[in-house]
C-alpha cells in the first residue's frame, strides 16, 4: 500500500495541492481532479520519495491537466529537482518551479541542511543568487552548497 496522500484546497484564487509521502505505482493521482481555478500550485514539501513507476504515473496525470491552466511547483525537495532535471515532461510546458530546496554541507561536523531557494530572491529566471552565510548551527561554521550547480540548476534553463 502506498504511503501517499494529497490535500486539495482553494487559496487566493488558486487550487493548492499538498502532496505527502511516496509517489509510486500505488499513489492515487487520478483522484486529484483539476479545479476551475486557472492556476494549480503543487506543494511537494512533504514528498519523501518518488520511483520510476511514480514518475510514469505523474506524467500521465499531468497530461490530463488542461493546457490553459498554469502549473506551479513549490517546496520541491532534492528528489523532485533531480526528476525535473532528468525526465522530459516532469514539469509541463505550462509549468514552472517557484521554490526548491538545495543541500548544504559542513565538512567538519558532517551536517547537512536543506535551504529553500525562492524565485525572485535566490533565483531569477536562470540566474542563481545563493544566500550568503549559510551556517551550521552545531559548529557556527559556514556551510558549502553540496551540489554541482551546472547539473542541479539545469531545470532553470528549460
Amino acid at each position: 500500500m502506498s504511503k501517499f496522500s494529497a490535500e486539495q484546497r482553494q487559496e487566493d484564487g488558486k487550487s493548492v495541492l499538498v502532496l505527502s509521502g511516496h509517489i509510486d505505482e500505488d499513489a492515487n493521482l487520478e483522484s486529484l481532479q483539476p479545479t476551475t481555478e486557472n492556476e494549480i500550485v503543487i506543494d511537494f514539501g512533504n514528498v519523501t520519495a518518488i520511483n520510476s513507476c511514480g514518475i510514469r504515473e505523474w506524467i500521465k496525470w499531468l497530461k490530463l491537466m488542461p493546457k490553459e491552466k498554469k502549473v506551479t511547483y513549490v517546496n520541491c525537495p532534492k528528489i523532485i529537482v533531480d526528476q525535473a532535471n532528468m525526465v522530459s515532461g516532469f514539469i509541463p510546458d505550462n509549468g514552472s518551479i517557484k521554490s526548491f530546496f538545495v543541500p548544504y554541507y559542513c565538512e567538519s561536523t558532517d551536517n547537512e541542511k536543506m535551504v529553500l531557494f525562492s524565485e525572485g530572491k535566490e533565483f531569477t529566471g536562470s540566474e542563481v543568487n545563493p544566500p550568503e552565510g549559510v551556517v551550521d548551527e552545531e559548529s557556527g561554521e559556514d556551510m558549502d552548497m553540496d551540489v554541482i550547480e551546472a547539473k542541479y540548476f539545469k531545470f532553470l534553463h528549460k
